[in-house]
């Protein structure tokens, strides 16, 4: 909640994307979950509901249902199309069955998904995306549709990934026998910041594991009354007067302790744990950008050493020309003596 009224506000006080007003505006939500299907095919469903006034969009307001896929889809998408950009984190997923479809775990992922597109909403670049566009407006028909036309290395064909495999393992194997040396990077304010990078994950990591052990024994406890609470109040109801009544405000106590450790690690659940995790989804997301970056700079030293090598052999060319042009007007020179000579024996 804390991070929404973030989005909502900007450090200078005018209206963030949320809050429309005569500037240019893009305000989404994320609303109304809903569980569609059973066991294994089981998901849920949200409103995405849009209110904007900018004109590359249908419409002052437009409402679309979406469920997770279609969230991973959209952020694919900027990953793949905008080289170099912070792409913001997805919530995790759940594979599990009893927590995939908790209410508590169905709301953390709503408010997750309304951050991250609202993110993108209010980036100056990514908001204007047709991607985005695309997922605002398309109906559910044509998000499947587009869903299924993703290549991505799950759905290649068999012989592109052994390709892909057999293309690593030979660099890999390069790398090991000496054969190539790995790009390393010259800047060193961005060196800087990559090494920070890693740490801060880890920091975060750690902090995030305390977080889940402090959220989990608020609960342990809290549960380990309310069952304390049944039985003392059991036991109040086979003794007498006094020492049953003793019994049952007891277990009422108890009862009313394990209410407030409940909420109590629902609140640290929200406002301390879920945040940490955001950030380290926001580092991973971070690493993601600069190993694409890594690529890239390995791809540009690959060009330039390919490049070399042309103009190495251009050279070899131009001199291989240069030598042969020599002894072609060389033999031109000796053929037109000859010929001369022979011209002028015959005329004497």
């Amino acid at each position: 909640m804390e991070q929404q009224q973030q989005l909502q506000r900007s450090p200078s006080g005018s209206p963030s994307p949320r809050s429309p007003s005569s500037q240019p505006y893009l305000s989404v939500s994320v609303t109304d979950p809903v569980k569609l299907g059973n066991g294994v095919q089981g998901y849920i469903s949200y409103r995405v509901i849009t209110k904007t006034n900018l004109p590359e969009y249908q419409g002052h307001e437009k409402i679309v249902i979406r469920r997770y896929s279609d969230f991973d889809w959209l952020r694919d998408r900027l990953f793949h199309n905008y080289k170099g950009v912070f792409i913001p984190p997805l919530p995790e997923k759940s594979a599990v069955e009893k927590f995939r479809f908790s209410a508590e775990f169905i709301e953390m992922r709503r408010q997750g998904l309304d951050i991250f597109v609202n993110r993108i909403a209010s980036h100056q670049e990514l908001q204007h995306s047709e991607d985005l566009r695309t997922f605002l407006q398309a109906d559910e028909e044509t998000m499947e549709r587009l869903r299924s036309q993703e290549t991505g290395i799950f759905k290649k064909k068999p012989a592109d990934l052994m390709q892909i495999f057999k293309d690593a393992q030979s660099k890999v194997s390069d790398i090991v026998l000496g054969k190539e040396k790995p790009v390393e990077e010259s800047n060193l304010e961005y060196e800087k910041l990559k090494h920070y990078i890693f740490e801060l994950e880890n920091h975060l990591a750690e902090a995030q594991k305390h977080a889940h052990r402090l959220v989990k024994r608020h609960r342990e406890l809290g549960q380990s009354l309310s069952d304390f609470s049944k039985a003392v109040k059991l036991l109040g109801a086979c003794e007498g007067d006094a020492l049953g009544k003793a019994f049952s405000e007891l277990g009422t106590k108890s009862e009313a302790l394990s209410v407030k450790l409940q909420k109590e690690a629902h609140l640290l659940l929200m406002n301390f744990e879920e945040p940490l995790k955001d950030y380290v989804r926001a580092v991973q997301s971070i690493k993601a950008t600069i190993a694409e970056r890594a690529n890239v700079f390995r791809h540009q030293c690959e060009l330039a050493e390919t490049m070399k090598l042309k103009e190495i052999n251009l050279d070899k060319l131009m001199l291989t020309r240069s030598y042969k042009m020599g002894e072609a007007e060389h033999e031109y020179r000796e053929a037109s003596y000859l010929t001369v000579s022979i011209f002028a024996r015959q005329k004497s």
